[in-house]
């Protein structure tokens, strides 16, 4: 007998579609929104709303912009006053002096008589000065054993001033070791003095044919000066 052929059935791999088209087994997508967001309403509502400026504030700001300008201006102006005037500080030293007695007593107070030249000069070529506070100090060693003050005086731009000062030490305790090291200068005919001049100076401004009146105030206040210089005495 002629064998007929088995069929057996063949299994798909392909899934069954539904009539929609859309898989089975599967969520659909949502829809999309194609509207638009970005209008002029939505942006109207996510911006904070607009507030008018204090005028206050408008008056600071304006007011600090004018005051920073003034510093400027003001900063500016001294510095083209200061070149163009280039003030100078005057200048104190003593060209000569005279050790008139020195003597040590009991042994560490000491009596002592010295009279110095003292030289005062105004080295501005654009300002009056005035001497108005003037005090002349005498050191040994860093001690202060004498003072001395001067009166006041004016002086015009480039000129010098002579002034004859007498130091009166009196019963002024020394320490041991200073007292020991004077006695020993003493002995060699050498003795080692410091001096030193404090002063407030003044501007001072007047015409060609008006004399300087003592005492009067200038315009601007310099600050004071301490200047000093060394002084030996031999025999």
């Amino acid at each position: 007998m002629p064998s007929h052929p088995h069929h057996h059935p063949s299994h798909s791999t392909t899934s069954n579609i539904s009539s929609n088209g859309m898989k089975q087994g599967f969520l659909p997508l949502p829809p999309r929104n194609f509207s638009n967001n970005n209008t002029p309403q939505s942006q109207h509502r996510l911006l904070p709303p607009h507030r008018k400026t204090n005028p206050l504030v408008w008056f600071g700001a304006i007011l600090c912009i004018f005051f920073s300008l003034f510093l400027i201006l003001a900063g500016i102006i001294t510095l083209i006053v200061f070149l163009f005037i280039k003030p100078r500080n005057p200048v104190f030293d003593t060209p000569n002096a005279s050790l008139n007695s020195i003597v040590l007593v009991s042994p560490f107070y000491l009596n002592g008589d010295l009279t110095l030249l003292a030289n005062f000069s105004n080295p501005n070529k654009k300002i009056d000065v005035i001497f108005d506070y003037i005090s002349i100090e005498l050191y040994f060693s860093n001690r202060l054993i004498a003072a001395q003050g001067l009166p006041p005086f004016a002086q015009r731009r480039g000129e010098v001033r002579l002034a004859s000062v007498h130091m009166i030490s009196s019963e002024v305790y020394l320490p041991p070791e200073l007292a020991l090291q004077l006695q020993k200068q003493i002995s060699t005919n050498t003795v080692m003095y410091n001096i030193r001049g404090t002063f407030k100076v003044k501007e001072k401004r007047w015409d060609s044919e008006q004399q300087p009146e003592r005492g009067q105030r200038g315009r601007r206040e310099a600050d004071g000066a301490t200047v000093g210089s060394q002084l030996r005495w031999c025999e």
